[in-house]
């Protein structure tokens, strides 16, 4: 069964890379569950971001789980590399893998969680036939690419849509959602069906990030 608690990834996209071990540090203090690596790789999506080096720098700050979204254009290639660098957990986009199973299997046969990822005009029913081997669903509820960017209020149903789903195909499947979560509509993520929030901005650039999270934290269904 999917978790019953909301789970909380703060994004180091939008933390203070010159204090990335304390931007670590602060968001498993304030109750992470995870720590969320965005890649970008300047193709699939109009940004650049990082590479496993960075992974494996955050790797050696926390014993949280490394969530590792790839955002690029050739996945398979740098899986194998970004699970090295200590990733438990690695998301692929649907809209990049021309093999879609072929990805999620060598994800896991390197010992990793195997999620994909969709973007907002994808629709979730495109997941149908991969969502028995997954272990998390991301949706994209902002356009990858930049942090910060406003949510996309269609993603409410998309997420609705998607727990249906995942009650049919795969009850153990996690639900996350990314792109413009705020402490004003986690609760309503968590009411459709979300089991954990993303949160960059909103947590990183917060005035009390400890406060952001327990609020994010405490939404419930």
């Amino acid at each position: 069964m999917q978790n019953t608690t909301t789970l909380l990834a703060p994004s180091i996209l939008s933390a203070d890379f010159t204090k990335l071990a304390e931007s670590v540090a602060l968001a498993e203090k304030a109750g992470a569950d995870w720590i969320h690596c965005d890649v970008m790789d300047g193709h699939f999506v109009p940004n650049i971001s990082f590479g496993p080096f960075i992974v494996k720098a955050v790797a050696q700050c926390t014993g949280l789980t490394i969530d590792t979204h790839l955002m690029i254009s050739d996945p398979d290639t740098y899986i194998p590399d970004f699970i090295k660098a200590g990733s438990h957990q690695v998301t692929v986009h649907q809209e990049t893998c021309a093999h879609l199973h072929r990805s999620i299997q060598l994800i896991r046969s390197l010992g990793a969680k195997a999620g994909v990822s969709i973007n907002p005009a994808t629709p979730v029913s495109t997941l149908e036939s991969i969502m028995p081997d997954l272990d998390l669903v991301l949706l994209m509820s902002v356009n990858p690419g930049f942090g910060g960017q406003k949510f996309i209020p269609a993603s409410l149903e998309k997420v609705e849509q998607l727990h249906a789903m995942r009650n049919k195909r795969n009850p153990n499947m996690l639900i996350a959602v990314d792109g413009g979560v705020t402490v004003d509509n986690a609760e309503d993520l968590v009411s459709r069906g979300a089991d954990a929030l993303i949160a960059g901005t909103a947590f990183f650039k917060a005035e009390n990030p400890a406060e952001a999270a327990k609020i994010i934290k405490s939404a419930s269904r």
